[in-house]
């Protein structure tokens, strides 16, 4: 793919955005010495420093922040104008940030990029994972193109799309729970629970599902909280803890028997996870890959993608 624009640019972008020249020369897969070369030839071609350096760490100084504004804008000119040129070939080149919730990333993602990659094998991805507080605000200062989130916020400035349902459900291995049959939902107090941490979208749900039902964060017997799907899992599967996670993170568990949902009578978590894109984003290949995600969340989950008159449309 060819790329028409100053590289000294990105390198600065990147070293602004992470505030460090070890990161931005991870990212761009470049020697730290040529990081710190590029940013001494913008330097001395603007006669200006664009950072101050302090103790360990770098901030932007005032001509720096001005060029990051400016270069911002005028990189994204230059991926929008290499891919409508591309496109004039049929074509789709470029390149697209996707950031994504922890549970999206881990259990949803990987097979939908998969098959992105295969269909267009001329745009490279890049995947950032965090949670969704995170993930917002990554899109916010334009840090990422696109993404993938659960959560309860919605922040005006972002636009949210619904493509896939999601249950959240109670886990716990077999034998923990005697009781038979449905329980009612109070029952949930007298149970050692295990939450992913209180930014994670899951747990956000799962507070606001139960205080709807009158139960506050103060009646739960909440043993721990782990910022990993997986280590609760194990957990779990090693004690006589109540785990509340996506539906489509414990399958494999529940098929092998290493798990059990707990059914609560007259209780369910349900949710949305959306695409996530910028209010008033034109950007092509980013409706390229919202579509795209639409269309194969819907041939992969049926009824529980949504949607799916966009299907005839991919492109």
């Amino acid at each position: 793919m060819t790329v028409l624009y100053d590289f000294r640019l990105k390198v600065f972008q990147c070293v602004a955005w992470n505030l460090s020249f070890t990161k931005a020369a991870r990212e761009l897969n470049i020697s730290q010495p040529a990081i710190t070369r590029h940013i001494k030839e913008l330097e001395a071609a603007y006669e200006t420093k664009l950072f101050e350096r302090t103790g360990n760490g770098i901030s932007l100084t005032a001509a720096g922040r001005t060029l990051l504004g400016e270069c911002d804008s005028l990189l994204e000119g230059y991926e929008r104008m290499n891919y409508k040129m591309n496109l004039l070939n049929d074509k789709r080149v470029g390149h697209i940030r996707i950031g994504a919730s922890l549970t999206i990333a881990q259990y949803i993602l990987p097979e939908l990029l998969a098959c992105f990659c295969k269909e267009y094998p001329d745009i490279s991805t890049e995947l950032i994972m965090h949670n969704t507080v995170e993930i917002e605000e990554m899109l916010q200062a334009q840090k990422i193109n696109i993404a993938l989130v659960e959560g309860v916020s919605r922040k005006p400035e972002l636009k949210y799309t619904p493509f896939l349902k999601d249950e959240i459900v109670a886990v716990a291995r077999p034998g923990t729970v005697t009781e038979e049959g449905t329980l009612a939902i109070d029952r949930i107090k007298g149970y050692n629970l295990i939450l992913r941490e209180h930014t994670s979208g899951t747990t956000q749900f799962v507070l606001e599902a139960l205080k709807r039902a009158g139960i506050d964060y103060s009646d739960l017997r909440v043993k721990m909280q782990m910022g990993s799907t997986e280590g609760i899992k194990s957990f779990v599967k090693h004690s006589d803890t109540i785990g509340l996670l996506s539906v489509y993170s414990v399958g494999r568990e529940l098929l092998d028997g290493e798990l059990e949902i707990v059914e609560f009578a007259d209780f369910s978590i349900d949710r949305d996870f959306c695409l996530l894109q910028s209010q008033g984003d034109t950007s092509e290949i980013n409706r390229l890959f919202h579509n795209f995600i639409v269309r194969k969340s819907a041939e992969k989950y049926g009824v529980n993608a949504y949607g799916t008159k966009q299907s005839a449309n991919p492109k």
